[in-house]
């Protein structure tokens, strides 16, 4: 049974991994939690992160990421470029790539390490920007690679695949953490914590998902 078993969330104290957190706590017996540092534009993220894991009483793991930094310029690791929505089929230009790829490869190793089956991570493929790699086929193939080059039988969980933001919020509330995760997560691209700045394509998305799931609930 899963509630015998051990986890570690792939971990950014944004909306959806920390709604994955609280997901892990109430589905396995151990849960451990992991963040990179790919020196991101806000460094807040971080502290964010390592802030809930405390709060929740997870162990917490920071691996150094700056490699990506060097490899992948984009509106996430450079303040100087501006951060666009994508247009005509192109992609945002938050999109980090092979972010995901390197993250769960190496969430593979530490879960070796500590002895944990189970990695979680929020990428979804409703409300995904059009990254390539949250899309379900690519961490499917990733999960059996990964399997593959280490010789063990990991399970890569996303509990908010097929959710659109409303049901993400939907699933917080069902977890009884849907207070905690509007207040206390950076979802932002301009860095503020909690509702954010309302402008950045980020905060639109949270805004209008918790708008929409509390109009449903009423």
């Amino acid at each position: 049974m899963l509630k015998d078993e051990k986890a570690i969330v792939v971990f950014s104290g944004g909306q959806d991994s920390t709604t994955c957190l609280f997901w892990a706590l109430k589905t396995f017996k151990e849960v451990e939690a992991v963040t990179f540092n790919y020196n991101q534009r806000h460094k807040l993220e971080i502290e964010c992160a390592k802030e809930i894991a405390n709060d929740l009483n997870v162990r917490y793991h920071l691996l150094d990421m700056n490699l990506l930094n060097q490899l992948a310029p984009n509106a996430l690791t450079r303040a100087d470029i501006e951060i666009k929505e994508g247009e005509d089929g192109e992609l945002p230009s938050t999109f980090v790539p092979g972010r995901n790829l390197i993250f769960l490869s190496f969430a593979a190793i530490l879960a070796s390490q500590v002895g944990a089956k189970h990695i979680i991570t929020g990428v979804c493929e409703t409300d995904f920007s059009g990254y390539p790699d949250c899309r379900d086929a690519f961490v499917k193939s990733l999960n059996v690679s990964i399997n593959l080059s280490m010789d063990k039988e990991f399970v890569i969980h996303t509990p908010l695949m097929w959710l659109d933001k409303a049901e993400t919020w939907g699933l917080a509330d069902d977890l009884n953490a849907l207070e905690y995760v509007r207040e206390k997560t950076l979802t932002c691209y301009n860095g503020i914590i909690g509702d954010g700045c309302g402008e950045c394509p980020s905060c639109k998305l949270r805004k209008n998902g918790l708008d929409n799931y509390l109009l449903k609930r009423i």
